[in-house]
């Protein structure tokens, strides 16, 4: 076996012991590693900045396990909103089920914020301070020195100062930016937890992305290992042509020509994970960036060869030799994926459009169906007295001040309603349950039924010029005597 060959019975990145096998990919360059790093480059913008964006006077996302509140993009919700839940994270798994039915491994390579901050973030520190990956290599091997202790202390203060602003920005995410403004200015003895959890954060995204890096998608990442159940012949992947490529330059027989492939294992060179391409498409460490297609069109290239001797295809089109590729769609499993997916998203709007500011639940207290009282407003000797339980609960991120109401024309009838045990203003997410009494005279029943509807107003206690609204009604059926 050729010295430069990769064994094929353990991982790249692994010797016969099991023990590391230290990666220094070499910097590529060309058309996909452009519009990989215009990529990173913007997601990386949209994950600082997004926590400090207000939709709808909410952060635009947060995820407030503490207290059991999220936001999601001006849509806010409780724990306790299980269809809501349940659309939100149905329609992410469904969606990456979809595009790795179609694209493969595209997450991995291009939006993964593993491969987004190692490639585009702490990479480049890496060989902006030691150089490429030669240099890399030669430093690491080399004795301790004056140059080596300097280049691996501002190395590694770099990567700190990193990790500490993506776990703050990352912290943003769950405690609010507000919030977390607020415990950078003070002391972290005032919180003790939240200061623990961001050094945890802070000292994980450390060892992740600076040292523990390709190890995480080949070892501990669970998507690659059941990407073959979501994907099919029609998925795209990164491969090689084979038919194209083989035999290798220094593999073929004499008198037999040789491929286009000249054995040069740049693809191998360039790899974040250590994979050679030429083994087949479909690996568990391949994660589909495309280092490789564009380290192989630069060789070709210089040989004024074909491109594309590495390209993004189907495992069914390279089986059938052919050069151009469309993802297929054509597959009963991807409009599967796809009229899921948009299910999820149509229930998730209908379920929020329907959703309340303020729920009120009314049901008939446990006591007497109705009461006779004296009347004092009409000539009747008495009056009808019914009793509801009323639970309530804010669901908005807004202290609420809440008034129950009847309609000018139902007061006209002379029904009136008095409120008991009810603190007038509810926190958010608060809940309680009042007591509600309806006093109408008998003349509003038909065969001793009948129904006022009930409504809520509310107005943010913040707030100020905001008029109240009502937000919602309940129909309260009536019982009393038939006459």
């Amino acid at each position: 076996m050729n010295s430069r060959e990769l064994p094929w019975d353990r991982l790249a990145t692994t010797d016969e012991l099991g023990n590391r096998i230290y990666l220094y990919a070499s910097d590529v360059h060309g058309v996909w590693k452009r519009r990989r790093s215009w990529l990173g480059l913007g997601l990386i913008i949209v994950f600082l900045i997004l926590p400090w964006v207000r939709l709808g006077g909410h952060q635009a996302i947060l995820l407030d396990i503490p207290n059991r509140r999220f936001a999601l993009l001006g849509l806010t919700f409780w724990a306790h909103d299980a269809p809501l839940l349940f659309f939100v994270l149905g329609a992410a798994a469904i969606f990456i089920a979809f595009i790795t039915a179609v694209w493969g491994r595209v997450w991995c390579g291009w939006a993964c914020p593993q491969t987004v901050f190692i490639e585009h973030v702490f990479r480049r520190v890496e060989r902006w301070i030691e150089g490429d990956a030669l240099a890399r290599r030669k430093l690491d091997q080399g004795r301790l020195n004056a140059e080596k202790f300097w280049k691996k202390t501002v190395k590694w203060g770099i990567f700190t100062l990193l990790s500490l602003v993506l776990s703050h920005s990352f912290l943003a995410y769950f405690v609010g930016s507000d919030v977390l403004g607020k415990m950078i200015e003070s002391s972290p003895f005032q919180n003790p937890v939240v200061f623990l959890v961001m050094a945890s954060v802070t000292g994980a995204i450390l060892f992740d992305l600076g040292w523990f890096r390709e190890q995480f998608c080949t070892v501990v990442c669970p998507y690659g290992r059941f990407q073959s159940v979501l994907m099919d012949d029609q998925s795209s992947l990164v491969a090689y042509d084979a038919r194209r490529g083989e035999p290798r330059r220094g593999v073929a027989l004499e008198n037999v020509p040789s491929g286009d492939c000249v054995n040069c294992y740049r693809c191998v060179q360039v790899c974040p994970t250590g994979v050679d391409i030429r083994r087949g498409a479909q690996q568990l460490e391949c994660i589909a960036c495309t280092a490789c297609i564009d380290a192989c069109n630069d060789v070709m290239m210089r040989l004024k060869k074909p491109l594309h001797l590495i390209r993004y295809a189907s495992q069914a089109m390279m089986e059938r030799g052919a050069q151009s590729f469309v993802p297929g769609f054509k597959r009963t499993r991807v409009w599967v994926y796809l009229f899921l997916w948009i299910t999820c998203l149509g229930g998730l709007a209908w379920t929020a459009s329907h959703r309340l500011p303020i729920e009120l639940s009314l049901i008939r207290a446990v006591d007497a169906p109705y009461q006779e009282i004296p009347s004092e407003k009409f000539l009747e000797k008495s009056e009808i007295l019914n009793h509801f339980k009323a639970d309530l609960r804010n669901q908005t991120f807004e202290e609420q001040e809440i008034v129950f109401l009847l309609s000018p024309e139902i007061k006209a009838q002379g029904v009136s309603l008095v409120v008991s045990n009810h603190k007038n203003t509810l926190a958010p997410g608060e809940s309680e349950r009042a007591d509600v009494f309806v006093q109408f005279p008998k003349k509003i029943l038909q065969n001793g039924r009948g129904m006022v509807p009930i409504q809520i107003q509310a107005k943010s206690v913040k707030a100020t010029q905001d008029l109240p609204r009502i937000l919602h009604m309940q129909e309260a059926h009536l019982v009393g005597p038939y006459f």
